[in-house]
């Protein structure tokens, strides 16, 4: 069995409400904020830092922005500078690019 975890709890107006890093499509930085977007447009905005998240999540979570983390398994494709997942179209920063093209190269059948 995996010992690793695949939901978490974010508090948010006095609930605890459970997250599945699955459902986790990315998280866009807003300073000392983030905003998590997940499956079926939903979102919440979140006390933390992109920073301390990214510690916390599990790998197939990667920075490819200053402002962007992005959850692997949800990439519907990567084309030029962009990575697509459902309508959303993030940019991925030049100084992120080579260390995704490494991950991404990994995965390549």
């Amino acid at each position: 069995m995996n010992n690793q975890q695949d939901f978490t709890f974010i508090k948010m107006d006095k609930k605890l409400i459970k997250l599945r890093f699955d459902d986790i499509l990315f998280v866009k930085g807003l300073g000392n904020y983030v905003e998590i977007f997940v499956r079926n447009n939903k979102k919440y905005v979140y006390y933390k830092t992109l920073k301390d998240l990214i510690e916390r999540f599990p790998d197939e979570f990667m920075r490819v922005h200053h402002s962007n983390i992005v959850n692997f398994k949800n990439v519907d494709y990567v084309e030029d500078n962009h990575l697509i997942i459902g309508e959303y179209k993030i940019t991925i920063a030049k100084s992120y690019k080579d260390c995704l093209l490494n991950s991404i190269d990994k995965l390549l059948l």
